[in-house]
């Protein structure tokens, strides 16, 4: 109906696990973490039930309740959205153009989005070398020092950084790792700027990537593509050329989402 907004979708009042749904549905749209008066204020169900009803969510894992008493999708959620995405027209949207960048490279290509403050891995195409990165479809890292991650948060309105970083607890997982709210705003500015973004050796010794985001104009998808390999063969020069090579593949994969969701998304 135009002019309704996400949360203010009707809300179905038949039996337990409609209005579970409900209040599931009613998070999983939103576009910030709701609390639990303004879930109250729009599902119209009684504060007990309410409350049972996302006690019961947050114990299975498909919310999160956040330290600021605010809830947003969980991982298992995330899980399970990522799993449909897999099988649906994104992961086969961009297959093949991870796999040509995979083939100008030789090195293993990473397809991701963000949830909060983390990237979740969707796809990869693995490089055929003998030593090469180990990594996880369905895995989660922290944003701040990844490649995908940071060029992720650096097309984010800034209202939306700000409340993502206020959760962030840095954690030194490499002597380059960013360990600064200031240091990473810093980087992000420079990632706007260029259009791509570095991970040298922050998340993982010995690993490093180049990363650009994708991200669709209402944010339903924010993400990026990588390139990924061990820093031995991926040095500052190496590093340099691929950057255009990632740019152009997310933007190239942001085209075609763009085209497929239309206009009026």
């Amino acid at each position: 109906m135009a002019g309704q907004s996400e949360t203010d979708l009707p809300v179905s009042n038949t039996g337990t696990l409609g209005k579970a749904i409900a209040v599931l549905e009613l998070v999983a749209l939103a576009d910030r973490p709701l609390r639990f008066t303004e879930i109250l204020e729009r599902v119209g169900q009684p504060r007990g039930t309410l409350h049972r009803q996302l006690s019961h969510l947050v114990e299975e894992g498909l919310l999160d309740l956040k330290a600021d008493h605010c809830y947003e999708p969980g991982l298992r959620l995330l899980k399970l959205a990522s799993n449909a995405w897999m099988r649906s027209d994104l992961r086969r949207l961009a297959a093949p153009h991870l796999q040509t960048l995979h083939e100008l490279t030789g090195e293993t290509v990473h397809l991701g989005v963000l949830k909060g403050a983390e990237i979740i891995y969707l796809d990869k195409v693995e490089s055929k070398q003998a030593v090469r990165m180990t990594s996880q479809i369905g895995k989660a890292s922290p944003a701040y020092c990844t490649g995908v991650g940071k060029a992720a948060l650096s097309v984010l309105p800034e209202a939306r950084l700000r409340d993502l970083l206020r959760a962030v607890s840095f954690q030194r997982f490499t002597p380059h790792t960013i360990t600064t709210c200031e240091a990473l705003g810093a980087e992000l500015a420079v990632i706007r700027e260029v259009g791509y973004a570095f991970d040298r050796e922050e998340h993982e010794p010995g690993i490093r990537c180049v990363a650009a985001a994708i991200a669709d104009s209402a944010q339903t998808f924010v993400g990026g593509v990588s390139v990924t390999g061990p820093a031995y063969r991926v040095g500052e020069e190496v590093l340099e050329t691929w950057a255009p090579l990632v740019r152009k593949t997310a933007a190239t994969i942001m085209e075609e989402i763009a085209a497929r969701l239309g206009p009026h998304r």
